[in-house]
């Protein structure tokens, strides 16, 4: 067996051991210090003026701030104040920039139930509010989602159990729209106010639609069989831009996706609904389209060129190409990644995070939607997302961090001198100076693929320690971690674990496995993921042998843990090495992908998919449950609408038959991501506690 063999040469290139370290003793500080500081989200900027406006939650209590030029001191507009659970997102300015619209609590699942992680009695339900700048308290507006201010600046426009509802601004009764067949979304305002476009999803394909205010009528823009998404208004306000993907059998879920049926821009008349085709992919290589973080996945530029992402090179770059017709070009030319896109108030250049020249991080970049070299606005060691101009003042908002400072909004008034708001907000107990800087490490898997990950080496650590290790694999899995703290909150927290593992004294290492982002397209597409083949477990094993080979490490305490897909990959890690690593933590994972592909696919039928669905659990950790051996903490909440909660329930009833032990921490109706701040800290101490116990050593 190929990881027998590979184990054993692990072994012989140890050196001899010496006595192990007390992992407990080495804590410098709590894990309700290293996860206090708010975490940003939501940077938007105003309209008009030089304001910029995010969310921060502050150990789960999430609140809206505004900072406005010239000085861009911060303050807070909201005043929530319990860790309750409910989100807030969807900022969204007046034409004025005198409000701000929001969304307060999640979305309902297919049964029409919102999150509620605290089970309050009289339930919860999910609201669009808005807030004066000037002061006072926020104002309830409606039910709903996904709010769009009209620019007439009366209205605003927002989804509703998948129809169209408009409310007065000022307040009042909130009345349909739009009741047409299937989902809506997408909701666009015409540059005028007159009209709305939106797109109507109906199962195997989709319109665009364009609602008259005046006329009260639909007109669908040249309707087909194909999926039609991601609408945007020319600046005149007489054309729409849309992506078209041809109507294919949709491929599972969590297996690759190397090409397709190429996808298209088209551009329709609004008056008369007829469209063309201005660009198509090639065959091959981005033929399947892939997104960028952006509000618009098409933008329309200066000079009419529409900018759109595209992955022709094997990497996902920007390109951009005239309304009139002709070749496109090439914006973003190298062997990196694009992810978070804006385009500048005047339209004329792109602002965009990417990995160019620093693969394991974020920094910001901008360039012409004409094309010309790309200009570098924020290098250095840091990690920088989430690009928000302002519409005046010459201002770049974004988010920022690294190793030790963690996710904060700046503002940057002058090239190359970037300042961060709010910095008070940073408890003064927070651990900065006590953490340890990730380095970058490449590691071959067991089938030799090279994989690139950051190596957490506690403080003091010394050769022959002999000191517990861990493996960390996130989610996704279309997730790339970093050299520092990360910009989506769940991995910002996973992060914080994994600077309080290293304080009391293990070794980390956080896996960059195949079928994440960040190295190209093939590598995301690797052959034979998840449920195809399950070939990230060629990391697990290559990341654990890695760690053996390491003198700091004791090989017979090497440890995994993960959420989500990390969690499948620590359950198929315990599964199928129980003699490689000696205890795993397994958050919300994967057990069976024929479960959690009829999560996200309802229509999946196994029995319908022989050959498939027989690979999918041949892929899976219950496969493998004759010879999962090593101790296993499981937590999971039970409204999780991504990885249902019976994964865990099956996977405990196997785990019992089979005589393994297992520790469960449950939350009753908490969802996926962890809502709440308590749950996280109680789950991050229960994982922490779980290793000191089966490889740290005694208290």
């Amino acid at each position: 067996m190929l990881y027998r063999r590979l184990v054993l040469l692990g072994v012989a290139a140890l050196v001899l051991c010496t006595p192990a370290v007390d992992a407990v003793a080495q804590e410098s500080f709590t894990i309700e210090q290293v996860m206090s500081s708010p975490f940003p989200s939501d940077l938007t900027a105003a309209p008009v003026g030089a304001a910029v406006a995010w969310v921060f939650n502050a150990q789960g209590l999430r609140n809206i701030w505004v900072a406005e030029g010239p000085d861009y001191g911060a303050r807070r507009l909201t005043s929530y104040s319990e860790d309750d659970g409910q989100e807030i997102g969807d900022l969204t300015w007046t034409p004025d920039a005198a409000s701000i619209v929001y969304v307060r609590g999640g979305g309902a699942n297919r049964q029409g139930e919102y999150p509620n992680p605290w089970s309050l009695p009289e339930g919860v339900s999910q609201e669009i509010w808005i807030v004066d700048l000037a002061g006072g308290e926020p104002r309830l507006l409606a039910e709903g989602s996904s709010p769009t201010v009209a620019p007439t600046g009366e209205v605003v426009a927002f989804l509703r159990r998948g129809d169209i509802y408009v409310v007065p601004l000022e307040g009042g009764d909130a009345e349909p729209l739009i009741r047409a067949r299937g989902g809506s979304g997408s909701l666009r305002w015409s540059p005028d106010g007159s009209q709305l476009a939106f797109t109507s999803s109906r199962g195997d394909h989709s319109f665009i639609g364009v609602y008259d205010r005046e006329s009260e009528r639909i007109r669908w823009l040249d309707p087909s069989v194909d999926r039609d998404g991601a609408p945007v208004w020319s600046p005149d306000g007489r054309r729409i831009a849309f992506r078209r993907i041809p109507a294919t059998r949709a491929p599972l879920p969590f297996g690759p996706q190397r090409s397709a049926q190429p996808w298209s821009i088209r551009v329709a008349d609004v008056t008369s609904g007829a469209s063309r085709e201005l660009w198509r992919a090639d065959e091959g290589d981005g033929s399947a389209f892939h997104g960028v973080d952006a509000r618009h996945q098409l933008m329309w530029g200066e000079g009419d060129r529409i900018v759109f992402p595209w992955e022709k090179t094997g990497w996902l770059h920007l390109y951009s190409v005239p309304v009139r017709g002709g070749e496109a070009t090439l914006l973003t030319p190298g062997d990196f990644e694009v992810q978070h896109v804006a385009l500048s108030p005047d339209r004329g250049r792109v602002i965009y995070s990417s990995n160019q020249g620093d693969i394991n991080r974020r920094h910001l970049w901008s360039v012409s939607v004409a094309g010309g070299r790309p200009t570098a606005l924020t290098p250095g060691n840091g990690i920088e997302w989430s690009p928000a101009p302002t519409a005046e003042g010459g201002a770049l908002a974004f988010l920022r961090s690294d190793a030790r400072g963690p996710a904060r909004p700046a503002i940057m008034l002058d090239p190359g001198r970037p300042r961060d708001l709010a910095p008070e907000t940073l408890p003064a107990d927070f651990p900065s100076d006590d953490l340890v800087e990730p380095q970058p490490v490449t590691f071959p898997a067991a089938d030799g693929m090279p994989i690139h990950g950051q190596l957490f080496m506690p403080r003091g650590a010394s050769t022959g320690d002999r000191r517990p290790a861990v493996l960390f694999f996130h989610g996704g899995s279309r997730r790339q971690m970093l050299l520092g703290w990360h910009y989506r909150g769940y991995y910002h927290n996973a992060y914080a674990l994994n600077q309080y593992l290293a304080s009391r004294g293990y070794v980390v290492l956080s896996v960059n496995y195949r079928s994440g982002i960040g190295y190209g397209m093939e590598f995301r597409e690797a052959l034979n993921y998840g449920a195809t083949g399950a070939s990230e477990f060629n990391d697990v094993l290559g990341g654990g042998l890695y760690l053996r080979s390491l003198l700091e490490v004791d090989p017979d305490k090497i440890g995994l843990w993960g959420g989500s897909y990390g969690g499948y990959l620590t359950a198929l890690g315990l599964a199928r090495a129980s003699d490689l690593f000696a205890a795993g933590v397994d958050l919300h994972g994967v057990h069976d992908w024929n479960v959690v592909i009829r999560n996200f696919v309802p229509s999946y039928d196994p029995e319908a998919r022989l050959d498939a669905a027989r690979l999918a659990f041949e892929s899976s950790p219950m496969a493998s449950i004759d010879t999962w051996r090593s101790p296993v903490l499981l937590i999971h909440g039970d409204d999780d609408r991504n990885v249902p909660f019976s994964e865990t329930v099956d996977l405990v009833a196997a785990l019992r038959k089979q005589g393994v032990e297992y520790e469960q921490l449950v939350f009753p109706d908490e969802v996926h991501g962890f809502a709440t701040h308590a749950r996280w800290l109680q789950a991050y101490r229960a994982a922490a506690e779980f290793f000191d116990k089966h490889l740290g050593g005694s208290r």
